[in-house]
This record gives structure tokens, sequence and C-alpha cells, in this order.
């Protein structure tokens, strides 16, 4: 598939401007601008970035939600087990940018955070989140 379209950058802006024609799809346009972007920005010295695959999840616990970033999905849930109401996991994005994956979606809720790094989402915020498995 990637030949198909010239390569994994030519794909990701063919993928954007595809989603410029049409209303919904800002986080698709950001995210493929953002992957273009990254890939000009890249030091053409001859060395090769290692990447660092990870996974962003959305956790629920009580009402509230967050969002974070970990290379190990199911380590986190137990690591939040201290709060009132045990988190699970509602969804998450396999990545090899999870902070900048993670970074895009705090962003995107900033308005709806509640307490710290808990955030009050609606349903089609969580809609939104969960459209994305894999970014890579």
């Amino acid at each position: 598939m990637f030949a198909r379209f010239g390569g994994k950058d030519r794909l990701a802006e063919e993928v954007a401007e595809f989603c410029r024609s049409r209303l919904g799809y800002d986080d698709v346009i950001a995210l493929c601008e953002s992957y273009v972007r990254s890939k000009r920005a890249s030091p053409s010295s001859g060395r090769t970035e290692k990447a660092t695959f990870g996974f962003v999840y959305l956790m629920k616990s009580g009402r509230h939600y967050k969002i974070g970033r970990t290379n190990a999905m199911g380590r986190r849930e137990r690591e939040l087990i201290k709060i009132p109401v045990p988190p699970r996991t509602i969804h998450f994005i396999e990545t090899d940018d999870p902070a900048g994956v993670e970074s895009y979606w705090h962003r995107r809720f900033a308005e709806k955070r509640v307490e710290g790094e808990w955030l009050e989402l609606s349903i089609e915020d969580v809609k939104a989140f969960k459209r994305w498995k894999r970014i890579v």
C-alpha cells in the first residue's frame, strides 16, 4: 500500500489532502501534517533516529478520563490502582511517537480538564479517540 502512494510520507500527504475536502477530519489532518513536518525536520546527517514504540491510552475512573502513554499496556492500570475507583482502559493507540500523539490529545481536550490530569469527556470525544488504532 505504501509503495502505491510513493511511501509513507506521500501517503500521509494524500490522506491529509483527502480529509481537507471533507468536514470532521481536522484531527486526521493535524496528525498527518505533524507526521510530514517531523519527517521534513529530521536531520539529514545520515544518522537514523531509533523509533520509540509505545501506546497512548484512554482510561476511565468514575466519570473522569485520563489520557497518558506507556510502553507496556496493562502495567499502567496496575500503577493507578491507588485511586478510589480503579481505572479501566477504554482504548489505546499503538504508535511510534507516543509523546507526540499524547500531546496532541491533551491539546485537543485541554478545555475539558477538571482535576489535575483528569478530563471530563463527552461520548463524542471518546468516539473520536477510539477512531485511532495505530499510528506509525
